[in-house]
């Protein structure tokens, strides 16, 4: 059975070429566009991993990670942050906080793709 990835962000692009690369190489993707639906399809679909943007409408991603990590059913799905406004404080932070990775924007999809593949231990 093909590994589910979720997909938070709230720009359209970024989730659809994702969506693109990722059905290519044999994963099922949802998507979200906000974090309220990024929480609630987590919550539901129960994903193998989570690729969450960090600023996006309807609260952060920083939010939502907290949020999944007090849920029993979401708490160990992995999570690779992504953001258009990476620092290296904001890569300690998310990595500190539990994520499996960090991904600045722009981003080279086939380096997402192998983060993937080792947060999933594919590799």
């Amino acid at each position: 059975m093909p590994r589910k990835i979720l997909i938070v962000d709230d720009e359209p692009h970024i989730g659809l070429l994702l969506n693109s690369r990722l059905r290519a190489n044999g994963y099922n993707v949802l998507i979200a566009y906000d974090a309220i639906q990024g929480f609630r399809l987590a919550v539901t679909e129960v994903p193998d991993l989570i690729l969450l943007d960090i600023r996006m409408p309807a609260g952060g991603g920083a939010g939502v990670f907290e949020n999944l990590q007090n849920n029993l059913k979401t708490a160990l799905i992995p999570v690779i942050f992504m953001t258009a406004h990476p620092n290296a404080d904001i890569e300690k932070a998310c990595l500190d906080s539990g994520a499996a990775d960090f991904i600045p924007k722009p981003f080279d999809p086939e380096e997402v793709l192998q983060k993937i593949k080792k947060a999933l231990g594919e590799t």
